[in-house]
């Protein structure tokens, strides 16, 4: 079996990686505690490459969690599946990137890098047949795309030989946080052509367009909708879910109160003209 092991830094990479390992223990029905509760043995088939099977017959992501800053990692621990992450694999520091690409690159990522590369040896020495790797990250802000580039350099220096596949969020001017997110990805990107195989560009403002005119929903945000952001990078069809169907009927009773909007401004137009 190729096993494939799974690095997810930053927020936004923790955010979209822990609804990832959601859509991916569904897949494989393995519940939050890590225990097989499916109902087809097809499910247990290619589990191997992303868990470890551990004692007691659970089973664990093979995952590297790393962040600068110690929310995201809180904010994962108490997901819903939060408990069925290996403990150690929690890397995080206290200072934070602060969106600034240098910070996560040479000074605060530069520290905490080989406490990660540490996770990391550990989890491919325990693989049978290393595949490659496959990291989730975010070109805009501070760790995904400073310390997030800086550790697929170091990860490419020793194993060479293995693939190495990004699912990169990169930045965009409607839905922006900072000013500098164009120069942190212009320096990400850089670091992405020397030393990935492979980058799966992800757009952000393409993705919340899907969010509003494919799925309808009105307010995407992580808590709720990650899992629609994470499945709408893989899926451009519609979803059918509950709250597509909740959606759909908000947006058309917003729409009502447009047009009853308009024709009044039209009928009020209408008065002054003849006055």
């Amino acid at each position: 079996m190729r096993e494939i092991l799974h690095v997810q830094g930053g927020q936004c990479g923790n955010q979209i990686g822990s609804k990832f390992w959601e859509v991916v223990c569904d897949e494989h029905g393995i519940d939050p505690t890590g225990r097989y509760t499916g109902n087809s043995e097809l499910q247990l088939e290619r589990v191997n490459v992303y868990y470890n099977e551990a004692s007691c017959g659970r089973y664990v992501p093979r995952a590297v969690l790393m962040d600068l800053e110690p929310g995201t990692m809180d904010s994962v621990r108490t997901g819903p599946y939060g408990q069925i992450f290996r403990p150690d694999n929690f890397v995080f520091g206290q200072s934070g990137a602060g969106n600034n690409w240098a910070k996560g690159h040479y000074t605060e990522g530069a520290e905490l890098i080989d406490a990660v590369l540490d996770v990391v040896r550990k989890e491919a020495e325990n693989c049978d047949c290393l595949q490659g790797f496959q990291v989730c990250h975010s070109l805009g802000g501070g760790t995904g795309s400073g310390m997030g580039t800086l550790l697929i350099s170091k990860i490419r220096e020793e194993y060479p030989d293995r693939m190495m596949l990004t699912f990169s969020v990169f930045p965009s001017p409607k839905v922006s946080d900072t000013v500098v997110e164009p120069y942190n990805a212009t320096l990400s990107v850089h670091q992405l052509v020397e030393n990935a195989d492979e980058c799966m560009v992800l757009d952000n403002e393409a993705l919340y367009d899907i969010c509003f005119r494919t799925l309808k929903l009105t307010t995407p945000s992580y808590p709720r909708h990650g899992r629609y952001l994470t499945a709408s990078a893989m899926f451009r069809g519609k979803m059918s879910t509950k709250e597509d169907a909740a959606a759909d009927e908000e947006l058309e009773y917003e729409d009502e109160d447009e047009d009853v909007d308009v024709d009044q401004d039209e009928d009020e137009e209408g008065f002054d003209d003849e006055m």
